[in-house]
């Protein structure tokens, strides 16, 4: 069960934000609504939520779960690949520190993202993107063993994260998306396969009974209604516009 999250609100120069997606700019006001929904969602969840002030020097910093990866024993700050979020790691590191005890750090010139990092008990799954590279995994998975828990690397070619296309939503159920579809260190899983013309709202999010599923993806509330789950729609379109998923806005822990 997940206690605690950490927020932080959107930028203006969020319209300058990283991104592959063909969408169009942010439009900043109704992002600012988008999160505040979000946050509300988060607390509905049972979540206490820290809510950090927005950081203009920095126009992805909305997309906190990048910068630290939240385990139930310790906290890893990471290094992103993307050089210029890497300034994003300072910004939060005493947010983090105010919930943990134990609190490490990815050194250089190695990278990774948590956002390619993949929680299922006491496993995370690392992908290897171009955000997160091996040596920078390999750090990662030394500190979990550290802590008693463990680690594994996934090959990836296609999507931009490992959670981009996936979603754990516990009792072995698993969202896939894209390349995961078919990839063997996923086979013990029960798939739910989501369509690529869907593939954004495989990245929802399990918390606490209850899961996060972007709106708009009626076919994939379906199938996740049809496990059991309770279902809160949440509207993402101005950070979908940024590459950001529903994961991205929050660190749950």
């Amino acid at each position: 069960m997940f206690k605690n999250a950490i927020v932080r609100k959107p930028a203006r120069s969020m319209v300058n934000g990283l991104t592959s997606a063909s969408l169009g700019a942010p439009n900043y006001e109704l992002a600012c609504q988008q999160h505040a929904d979000y946050v509300q969602a988060l607390k509905e969840c049972g979540l206490n939520v820290l809510v950090l002030p927005s950081e203009e020097s920095y126009p992805d910093s909305c997309f906190v779960e990048d910068a630290a990866l939240m385990t139930p024993d310790c906290a890893i700050l990471t290094r992103p690949g993307a050089t210029t979020r890497q300034g994003e790691v300072a910004l939060i590191e005493a947010a983090v520190k105010s919930h943990y005890d134990a609190v490490y750090t990815i050194q250089s010139p190695d990278t990774i993202e948590a956002g390619d990092i993949m929680m299922v008990g006491n496993h995370y799954y690392i992908g290897l993107s171009d955000r997160t590279n091996a040596d920078g995994a390999d750090q990662m998975i030394r500190i979990l063993e550290e802590n008693g828990m463990q680690g594994s690397v996934v090959e990836m070619s296609e999507m931009l994260h490992l959670k981009t296309g996936l979603s754990f939503l516990e009792n072995n159920n698993l969202l896939v998306c894209g390349e995961f579809v078919s990839k063997v260190e996923f086979d013990k899983f029960n798939r739910l396969e989501i369509p690529m013309d869907d593939a954004y709202s495989a990245n929802s999010v399990w918390i606490n009974g209850t899961v996060l599923v972007p709106a708009g993806f009626d076919s994939t509330v379906e199938k996740i209604q049809a496990l059991g789950y309770q279902v809160r729609v949440v509207e993402m379109s101005e950070f979908q516009k940024l590459d950001g998923g529903l994961s991205c806005l929050s660190l749950r822990f």
